[in-house]
């Protein structure tokens, strides 16, 4: 990415917040950054991005000032490892060609089932993802634990899990990509537990995308449960919409400046507005009230 498109995201991102008025934070505490902070916010085409084809993600994501984002599998949007090296090429064009980064893809692929060549069928997967975001100009694929299987030892599925982050972790690696572990599923997306399995995971290509649960809160709390973890960030952070229940969202935004996160923070929107494009934009507004003194 050229300086001159870094610079125009930048301008963007921030001059599209201060178009607008910035009163609806009321209900949160207030930021505590002493500077500007380096987060960005970015968008995962989960729900608001899902039936947009590329010209048009791009469109909107520039349109809003969301200028990074994060490509969900089966979505209109259509990169998949079907395409050819030329519909690589042009995909990668695309977003050269925008202030808008593709971080990468968003799959669904776990390593936690008990079967063994399900196992193997999610890490092989993984790794051709991993070569179509090389081709693509991104830099990471989105991964997740999926839960603990009653029928074998926490210890066992824990270890499994591990080693296979630690198998792509190489491959992504080998390929200048980051494997973005989703703090996700049943039993899992309990930190202690997910702390467990990075505690066996020995690449430092594979991250932790930290994800918002609920169970972030669970004792001994979110500062806790947040430190806990934070040797391990990457780049992205999964969100949902800032000012939707009652996540302690200004409180994680403020962890995330004490450590000078520079990082994605992106929008996995889970609502259905009638206008997205406005929706996309009043985050933004939110996000940028929180962030900045």
């Amino acid at each position: 990415m050229t300086d001159h498109h870094l610079s125009r995201r930048y301008f963007l991102q921030k001059s599209m917040a201060a178009g607008l008025g910035l009163s609806v934070l009321g209900q949160h505490a207030l930021p505590v950054f002493a500077k500007e902070s380096g987060m960005k916010l970015g968008l995962v085409t989960y729900q608001w991005g899902k039936d947009w084809d590329l010209p048009t993600l791009i469109a909107n994501c520039e349109k809003t000032g969301l200028l990074g984002v994060e490509l969900r599998t089966e979505h209109a949007h259509g990169v998949e490892t079907s395409l050819s090296s030329r519909q690589r090429r042009e995909v990668k064009k695309r977003f050269a060609d925008s202030p808008v980064t593709c971080l990468g893809y968003g799959s669904n692929f776990a390593y936690h089932y008990t079967d063994q060549a399900e196992v193997r069928q999610n890490i092989e997967g993984t790794k051709e993802y991993l070569k179509l975001c090389k081709d693509i100009g991104a830099t990471g694929i989105k991964v997740k634990p999926n839960g603990l299987p009653e029928s074998v030892s926490k210890e066992k599925t824990i270890a499994q899990i591990a080693a296979s982050f630690n198998e792509v972790g190489a491959f992504a690696k080998d390929l200048g990509q980051l494997v973005r572990v989703e703090v996700h599923g049943k039993l899992t997306q309990q930190l202690p537990n997910m702390k467990a399995i990075f505690d066996q995971v020995d690449q430092d290509s594979v991250k932790v995308c930290w994800n918002c649960n609920n169970e972030d809160l669970l004792p001994p709390g979110l500062e806790a449960n947040f430190h806990s973890v934070k040797k391990w960030f990457g780049d992205t952070v999964h969100i949902r919409e800032l000012n939707v229940g009652n996540y302690p969202y200004q409180q994680l935004m403020n962890l995330f400046g004490e450590i000078n996160y520079e990082g994605w923070i992106l929008l996995e929107a889970r609502t259905t507005p009638a206008d997205r494009i406005a929706a996309m934009k009043e985050q933004l507004e939110i996000f940028n009230k929180m962030t900045n003194a």
